[in-house]
């Protein structure tokens, strides 16, 4: 018997299957990962962390600024010691307090899925999750032949889709 050829939409769906069960578990961290960028301008699920850095004494809050970045501004000065937002200076001992919110280890790691730029070795996988979402997209359309009427509502909601991303865009 000669094996029979199979079509390149069976083939699709195949590919599309068990790439979408691959996909899964990288969507379910991006997922989490991106509801907890939501949140990044609060504290929420994260915890104050003080470090102790020996700094140059006589230091101003303009040179404190890189330091404590956006908490350089003093709120008061009680002799040598600078009260800025999100920490404390001696002037003249060159002791500071810095207190920063952080992220637990694994939830701060998984932000940075988001924030990966080319000098990063996420870099690749974003590239990889980026094309493969991609083909979802346009392989999903591969399912059903054009004629069916699922194929039809699938289009509307897909342009819903759209236009729904393209309204929150811009409002």
């Amino acid at each position: 018997m000669a094996k029979r050829k199979n079509p390149v939409s069976l083939q699709v769906r195949i590919i599309h299957r068990y790439l979408g069960y691959f996909l899964a578990g990288i969507m379910f961290v991006y997922a989490l990962s991106g509801i907890i960028m939501i949140f990044r301008d609060t504290d929420f699920l994260k915890t104050e962390v003080i470090t102790e850095k020996k700094l140059a004494p006589n230091l101003t809050a303009r040179d404190l600024a890189p330091i404590f970045k956006k908490g350089a501004k003093v709120i008061k000065q009680e002799g040598a010691v600078l009260y800025l937002r999100n920490g404390n200076y001696n002037q003249t001992t060159g002791l500071a307090n810095i207190k920063k919110m952080q992220l637990p280890f694994v939830l701060d790691k998984m932000e940075k899925l988001h924030k990966a730029n080319t000098n990063s070795p996420l870099y690749f996988l974003n590239i990889f999750f980026g094309v493969a979402l991609l083909f979802f997209v346009f392989s999903a359309f591969w399912m059903y032949t054009p004629k069916m009427p699922v194929f039809k509502k699938g289009m509307y909601f897909a342009a819903g889709g759209i236009v729904l991303t393209i309204i929150l865009l811009f409002v």
